[in-house]
């Protein structure tokens, strides 16, 4: 068994009524919720039905406390207070995306950027990825700005942080997982390869791309096809246009 890494993020509040709607769906750690007196609607009272199906306290406020808790901030009437992000370690992640069928991992080297984070795992979501592994440092971690960039998918994707990427990759190809970069020198359009193996995917980051260690280790460097007016294409989109080739190529199921 390897030693479990330090797990918590500092994760308070989700604001939005489809983002926190998505939040009591996927099982986040809600602790309580405010509702501006005056907001109606489907998606609220469906959020009030969860929330005290789950002992959730909801309570109604006035418009300016949400503004003083998020100022600036589309919240459309209500916030969401969540206890610390728990990260899950590579090892149980693994573990849980096995109990599910076929392992297929992203792994994001060093992203800054939490919209394309949050985009990844909306994207990942949608095809049935089972979950991203983050390094500690010098990276986006999970944030407000990242759950509401995956339109909600964060409660479903489950993330894994590691002090050390390197080693992740170590332990998955132990552990018969095939490693594949996205890389636009890359050896192999993407679509030649094949997919229907557990894997995980590796995606760098917005301005440097793969780490030279993590492209060394890498079994396969996939290349991305495209005409040649721009020099490469942004980390979400690229991401984005793999995973759907690996939903593709094992049988488009949900």
């Amino acid at each position: 068994m390897r030693k479990k890494k330090e797990k918590k993020s500092r994760f308070d509040l989700i604001w939005g009524r489809h983002p926190v709607l998505e939040s009591l769906k996927g099982g986040l750690p809600v602790q309580k919720i405010d509702i501006f007196a005056g907001a109606r609607g489907w998606v609220v009272e469906e959020i009030v039905k969860l929330a005290q199906k789950g002992n959730i306290p909801v309570k109604r406020v006035p418009l300016e406390e949400l503004e003083k808790r998020v100022s600036g901030e589309n919240h459309q009437g209500i916030i969401a207070y969540l206890s610390p992000y728990c990260y899950l370690t590579t090892e149980e992640l693994l573990q849980q995306a096995r109990s599910k069928g076929l392992p297929f991992l992203l792994m994001l080297d060093h992203l800054q950027d939490p919209f394309n984070f949050g985009s990844l795992l909306r994207t990942a979501s949608l095809t049935n990825a089972s979950g991203a592994i983050i390094p500690q440092d010098r990276a986006c971690g999970v944030t407000p700005a990242v759950f509401k960039g995956s339109a909600g998918a964060l409660a479903h994707v489950p993330v894994a942080r590691t002090v050390n990427l390197a080693r992740e990759v170590d332990f998955l190809k132990g552990e018969g997982l095939w490693v594949m970069g996205a890389d636009m020198e890359g050896e192999l359009p993407f679509f030649e390869a094949d997919f229907r193996l557990p894997m995980v995917l590796i995606l760098g980051s917005e301005g440097k791309g793969l780490s030279r260690l993590l492209k060394e280790k890498c079994d396969f460097l996939l290349r991305i096809p495209t005409a040649e007016t721009i020099s490469s294409l942004n980390v979400s989109v690229a991401g984005g246009i793999v995973m759907y080739e690996v939903f593709r190529q094992r049988g488009l199921r949900v």
